[in-house]
């Protein structure tokens, strides 16, 4: 019988299962976006919460349980790898996660939720950064991070070194779409809008080493959406830009510090095809000698394989 290992994520977005082999393959996997009512901008922890503990048995039976042997259960505990981390969201996977090993007797892994992104990452792109110290950028509704990454044999030490003061990038595209109508989350339709624009309307960036703000972005959106003179796809195009502009910035500044130029993308935002060409065309041209590492699309929001990939490097590495 085909080895496998459970990955679990339960994130203030989605609730993700995943069994995945040593070699990476996915051999089953369900999971599903949390529910937000029209209009609103997000979902309080207790809402979040319940509607986990409903998803949960309804996505288990899409897994194929019978069909494979699990060796080890690896869960996302809290949103990322430092002390006085913590979201309620998380502890519904980690309580299965727990009754699921003691009732299989295999081991139990803990890890984070920022961690299985960047995991994703890497067994997602079309290739990985070729030094175990790399850059890795997070964004997300809940993260806009710039970290300094070392790959060791049982996942990564992770360090901060910059990112957002106050919103991030997805609370400013979730924010700017629901104030143009759209449901939340609004990323895929706010991409898809802002590919009919045909303006040249521009807000500035805000940018102060590898740190940013997007809280003067976003209000400068919301004047321009309040007077009704800029249409709405060239909005979203300049949504799209400003977060491009800033992370250029910001990675920019990070290079001339020395850090390494192997920079990997992660995070629902990171799915963006206009931000991705964007930065790609500035971050790698010859002056600045930069490589980008890019998630699949499919993997760059929230899910659990990143999560179980990272139990498999634990559990080569016997890390309990």
């Amino acid at each position: 019988m085909t080895k496998v290992l459970l990955g679990i994520d339960t994130s203030n977005y989605r609730t993700s299962l995943c069994l995945a082999r040593e070699d990476g393959q996915i051999v089953a996997e369900a999971k599903r976006l949390l529910k937000v009512k029209e209009g609103k901008r997000g979902l309080q922890q207790s809402e979040a919460v319940f509607q986990h503990v409903m998803n949960l048995p309804e996505l288990s039976e899409q897994m194929k349980w019978d069909a494979y042997e699990i060796v080890a259960v690896c869960v996302s505990e809290k949103p990322r790898p430092v002390d006085q981390s913590y979201m309620p969201v998380f502890k519904v996977g980690e309580g299965l996660a727990k009754s699921l090993s003691i009732y299989l007797q295999v081991p139990l892994y803990l890890t984070t939720h920022q961690e299985g992104h960047i995991a994703a990452g890497e067994y997602t792109a079309e290739e990985r950064p070729a030094n175990n110290r790399f850059l890795a950028v997070h964004l997300s509704g809940g993260t806009s991070e710039i970290l300094l990454c070392d790959r060791h044999e049982s996942g990564y030490a992770i360090e901060k070194v910059g990112g957002t003061i106050d919103l991030h990038a997805g609370q400013l595209v979730d924010r700017i779409g629901v104030a143009m109508g759209m449901s939340f989350p609004a990323g895929p339709q706010l991409e898809q809008l802002a590919k009919n624009a045909a303006g040249d309307f521009r807000i500035s960036s805000a940018v102060d080493g590898l740190n940013f703000s997007f809280s003067g972005p976003e209000a400068s959106l919301l004047r321009a959406i309040e007077a009704g003179q800029v249409n709405q796809e060239d909005i979203a195009r300049a949504t799209e830009q400003c977060i491009a502009n800033t992370l250029e910035k910001a990675l920019r500044h990070a290079l001339e510090k020395g850090m390494p130029r192997d920079i990997l993308i992660v995070g629902g935002v990171a799915a963006n095809q206009y931000m991705r060409e964007r930065l790609i065309n500035r971050l790698e041209h010859p002056a600045v000698k930069a490589k980008l590492y890019f998630c699949d699309p499919v993997y760059s929001g929230d899910n659990a394989y990143g999560v179980a990939m990272l139990g498999w490097m634990k559990q080569k590495a016997n890390i309990i």
